[in-house]
């Protein structure tokens, strides 16, 4: 059982309560809530309720796989949920490439008061390389592209490293572990998509 429960009754039409098959968790309630206030597009509400779903999947791997790698699970699940978030405002960038949404994601969760070390995702998710970069960012990043059955071969291979060096096992170990969870979780990318697309980018 999942330990969060949605707030609103469940409604098809609504991406962040549809009951969907196989089940996607809800959001954490409190990015949920924002995403009601902003009014945020149906399809980036479902964009990110697939992307938190695939974290959740992240980091409960990483809890058994690697217990001596600590790191924080709300702050991942919360960054999943919220690492689009600057497509409010540019809503172009649901439907085509651009980058603007990252640091307006970031001022916008400043300014609703999000925590800077829980904002820090929107803009980072997709700049894994930078200092700094802690493993809560990688999982973010790493569930951003498993989703829809993306793998990037260099993400992987941070994460692995994290993992090896908590561990202390190979290398070589770790990173099929790791293939093993990203394999059967990128089998479900065309459910996924399927069920982004059946929302639209305008309400």
């Amino acid at each position: 059982m999942h330990a969060s429960r949605p707030a609103h009754p469940t409604d098809p039409a609504d991406p962040l309560t549809a009951v969907t098959d196989p089940p996607l968790r809800p959001l954490p309630e409190r990015a949920a809530a924002l995403l009601r206030s902003l009014g945020a597009p149906p399809r980036l509400a479902a964009h990110l309720r697939l992307v938190h779903d695939v974290a959740h999947e992240l980091a409960d791997w990483v809890e058994r796989r690697c217990p001596e790698l600590p790191f924080e699970r709300a702050a991942v699940l919360f960054g999943a949920a919220t690492h689009d978030i600057g497509k409010v405002a540019h809503t172009g960038e649901l439907s085509g490439p651009g980058s603007a949404h990252e640091e307006a994601g970031r001022r916008l969760l400043l300014e609703h008061g999000v925590e800077p070390e829980w904002a820090r995702f929107a803009g980072t998710h997709a700049a894994w390389t930078e200092p700094g970069t802690g493993i809560e960012d990688l999982l973010v990043s790493l569930a951003d592209k498993v989703w829809k059955n993306k793998r990037v071969r260099e993400l992987e291979d941070l994460v692995v490293g994290r993992l090896a060096e908590a561990s202390g096992r190979p290398v070589w170990e770790e990173f099929l572990a790791l293939d093993d969870l990203l394999e059967p979780l990128g089998a479900g990318a065309d459910h996924r998509l399927a069920f982004q697309a059946s929302y639209p980018v305008h309400p």
